[in-house]
């Protein structure tokens, strides 16, 4: 893919991130002064956006990651802000993904990806919704939702992008909690969103792999 349409791309995330931000407050109840800086998530939407564009290159499936994306910046404001993830935004996550997945899935002619991307959302559902069950479990099924969503677009990029994807987030939380544990930030028994971990370990497995 050109430089230039990666830089375009790119442009795209920042209007998606900096869109969220109000799409986000408008989902929740945020309290003041709670939701991220417009010109923060605009910097994570060039982020994400470019760097989608920049390895997936000419993959059929980049118009469904790049909407998984818009709508992932979204999820962020309202989980930082709220520990929600409205099941109207997965619902976009999920059918959104699924039906560009499909669009692509018809233009490689590998029905095959299309199998494993189902496979991949019912391994994440399963998965999550065990972890979400157990003794002290911090995760919502919220959380258990997105994952499956999530799994859809992982599972399509392959088996190794879902391995990474089911084991990234877990490792971005712990980095994050410990983080905010040494700045004084939260107690140990302080709820944290996982959403955001959820959201940047599927884009680290689809830009690594």
């Amino acid at each position: 893919m050109s430089v230039l349409l990666v830089t375009g791309i790119a442009l795209l995330g920042a209007a998606a991130g900096w869109a969220a931000v109000p799409v986000g407050r408008s989902l929740v109840t945020v309290p003041p002064g709670g939701a991220p800086r417009r010109s923060t998530l605009a910097l994570v939407g060039v982020v994400v956006f470019g760097g989608l564009a920049a390895s997936r290159g000419a993959d059929p499936a980049l118009p469904a990651l790049l909407l998984v994306a818009a709508t992932g910046l979204v999820l962020t404001v309202t989980d930082l802000t709220a520990l929600r993830l409205p099941d109207p935004l997965v619902g976009v996550v999920a059918l959104g993904g699924g039906l560009g997945l499909t669009a692509a899935t018809a233009a490689t002619g590998e029905p095959r990806r299309l199998a494993v991307a189902v496979a991949g959302a019912a391994l994440s559902l399963i998965g999550y919704a065990l972890l979400a069950l157990l003794p002290r479990a911090r995760l919502g099924f919220g959380d258990v939702k997105l994952a499956a969503a999530l799994g859809l677009p992982l599972g399509w990029l392959g088996w190794p992008a879902l391995r990474l994807g089911l084991l990234l987030p877990h490792v971005l939380a712990g980095v994050a909690v410990l983080v905010l544990l040494a700045a004084g930030r939260v107690r140990r028994d302080t709820p944290v969103p996982f959403g955001p971990a959820l959201l940047g370990g599927a884009w680290l497995a689809a830009v690594l792999t």
